[in-house]
């Protein structure tokens, strides 16, 4: 009996093509990584804004893109086909947040976006801050010896 569940899973479960997914997300993080640069020029010399607040404009414009898009309903859809290409950069972090914002939001601005909004990115911001405090407790004691 379990064996026959076992090949009905296996039949029916669908193969990742691994090497592909990657070349895929590999194009799609470049091209984000153009899409930024592209934006800093824009902002310095065509806005003719400072280089180091330039950076933070082009931050600021990905991730209301990546909010614009996911209230469209078109970033799910595009990280299923790029795979981690839109979900790591700052754009998938926009993303994580919008898409919690939007599920809850007919509870309530409070009960519904505010407590729930960060649910998902709260991790990731967790996780960062506890990794930087490591890896800052790393980098100290090595610059000791």
């Amino acid at each position: 009996m379990k064996d026959n569940y076992q090949k009905i899973i296996d039949t029916y479960t669908p193969k990742e093509d691994i090497l592909n997914n990657s070349i895929i997300a590999f194009i799609t993080g470049g091209l984000m990584g153009i899409i930024g640069e592209a934006l800093i020029e824009f902002y310095t010399f065509i806005m003719h804004i400072p280089s180091k607040e330039a950076t933070v404009c082009m931050l600021i414009t990905l991730i209301f893109l990546g909010c614009i898009l996911t209230c469209l309903g078109f970033f799910d859809k595009w990280v299923n086909f790029c795979k981690c290409g839109l979900i790591i950069p700052i754009t998938g972090f926009a993303h994580a947040t919008q898409s919690a914002a939007l599920e809850y939001r007919k509870e309530g601005l409070v009960t519904g976006i505010g407590t729930n909004m960060l649910k998902l990115s709260g991790a990731v911001i967790i996780y960062g801050i506890i990794g930087s405090f490591i890896f800052s407790l790393i980098r100290m004691l090595v610059g000791l010896v």
